[in-house]
């Protein structure tokens, strides 16, 4: 196998792993970088029919990916204050078994604990936060839970850090999460975690004045 045929085979794995993807935002980057790759592919073999179609997917990819990362979003939280609320009672139903991968120990009558919000993105319903007070200037979060579309850090970078978020106006300074899940820990340390020395699955971060 030369070097051409490698180009062709990776431009084409790329392009099958982007269409396998739920968030819309990876979909798009993999594509791009996938398209451009066939691209080059089809430049170098003179197929120049195979790299005008993957060139203008790849600028295609570039256009979107610049509209989501210009695009204005509303961000707001609504508080979940009873059981019986019926959305939040079939946002849990439906996506039970995805928050389980991230949060193994998980179950519905913890959210009653403590505080739960629902996180709004122009109005849907695309994350869930639950967290209890342990003193007054610290909180331990137990659940906070993005559905696949929307797993971008904007949701947590809004509820954790926003002035008008979750935290700062309560005078919250310190943020503790305990979690085992590989995936989770990752997200933490993207969002500036730092992992507890004496104890591998326990994260906190200061909040910035």
């Amino acid at each position: 196998m030369n070097v051409v045929e490698i180009i062709g085979y990776t431009g084409s794995v790329l392009v099958a792993v982007s269409l396998m993807m739920k968030n819309i935002w990876w979909l798009r980057r993999i594509n791009l970088i996938g398209g451009a790759t066939f691209a080059l592919y089809g430049l170098l073999l003179k197929a120049y029919p195979v790299f005008a179609l993957n060139g203008f997917i790849a600028l295609v990819d570039i256009y979107y990916l610049f509209e989501m990362k210009r695009k204005k979003e509303y961000f707001s939280l609504v508080p979940v204050n009873s059981e019986h609320n019926n959305l939040f009672s079939r946002f849990i139903d439906f996506y039970q078994a995805d928050i389980r991968k991230f949060f193994p120990d998980f179950k519905k009558e913890n959210l009653y604990k403590g505080h739960t919000y629902f996180i709004l993105r122009d109005i849907i319903p695309v994350g869930l936060i639950n967290f209890e007070e342990l003193s007054d200037t610290d909180v331990k979060i137990g659940l906070d839970y993005a559905i696949p579309d929307y797993r971008d850090l904007k949701n947590a970078r809004f509820a954790f850090f926003a002035e008008d978020g979750l935290f700062k106006k309560r005078g919250i300074k310190k943020l503790i999460v305990e979690n085992p899940v590989d995936a989770h820990q990752k997200y933490l340390k993207k969002l500036g975690f730092t992992r507890q020395t004496d104890n591998r699955n326990l994260f906190y971060k200061e909040i910035d004045k």
